[in-house]
């Protein structure tokens, strides 16, 4: 493990960070999808630690959810899409964090941030120094970097703020906020996603929230953007891949 990475782990370990690094042959190929690199993380979760040590060795699995859809941030969403596929769901209540792991690579010389998540940009490198953004690419090293991800059914609209939507285009349409706000009469429901705007908690909400919103049978969702800083890189990811 390169310096900079153990650097990483040791400040964010266990948490919502996963480093991809080069792989050795004690790793098996469906692991890694054949892939020469393998991602590590350790979870904080009681529940998810309590089963690897009860294992006794690391995990190897894949999301909870159908390729592309919206991941799943509690047990019954999990239920809901793949129940039936499944003998068992361990049921740790809902996703703290609420949006994926940020995800580093270390295969090449320099780091490269290949999924924005939990761990801001700016902590990553407050740590290691400049880490190269690589979060898009129609050849995906990692989950989450196509166009089009973690993506409701319902088409959704991403603007700067609900005054884009004209009065007589509101009907049908479910507004997602991530704080109050005074322009919002006029359309079909509105999701506030935390009270204060808090982005710990616009995160841990979103996904639940999304899936609520498609589930309910709005004709399209419009989404309000926040600043691309901190957790806001990774919420803002999510809500334009979803609106690709």
């Amino acid at each position: 493990m390169p310096p900079a990475a153990a650097a990483l782990t040791q400040r964010f370990w266990p948490g919502p960070l996963t480093i991809v690094l080069r792989k050795t042959d004690t790793i098996p190929d469906i692991v890694t999808a054949g892939l020469p690199s393998v991602a590590l993380r350790v979870p904080d979760h009681p529940v998810a630690r309590s089963l690897i040590a009860a294992t006794g060795r690391p995990l190897a699995a894949p999301s909870a959810n159908p390729f592309g859809y919206i991941s799943p941030t509690a047990a019954e969403h999990v239920a809901a899409q793949l129940g039936e596929q499944l003998p068992l769901i361990l049921d740790g209540g809902p996703c703290r964090v609420g949006v994926e792991s940020s995800i580093v690579s270390f295969v090449d010389r320099d780091p490269a941030l290949l999924r924005a998540g939990g761990i801001g940009l700016e902590d990553i490198e407050a740590v290691i120094g400049p880490v190269r953004v690589d979060t898009d690419r129609s050849l995906p090293l990692a989950p989450g970097q196509l166009p089009r991800h973690y993506a409701p059914r319902t088409p959704i609209a991403l603007v700067a703020s609900p005054g884009q939507i004209a009065p007589a285009e509101r009907a049908g349409v479910a507004l997602l906020l991530p704080q109050p706000s005074a322009d919002s009469s006029g359309f079909a429901h509105v999701e506030v996603l935390s009270p204060d705007g808090q982005l710990g908690t616009v995160a841990a909400n979103l996904f639940a929230a999304l899936r609520r919103l498609d589930d309910a049978g709005f004709e399209r969702i419009v989404a309000v953007a926040i600043p691309e800083i901190g957790l806001g890189r990774a919420i803002m990811d999510r809500l334009r891949r979803a609106s690709m």
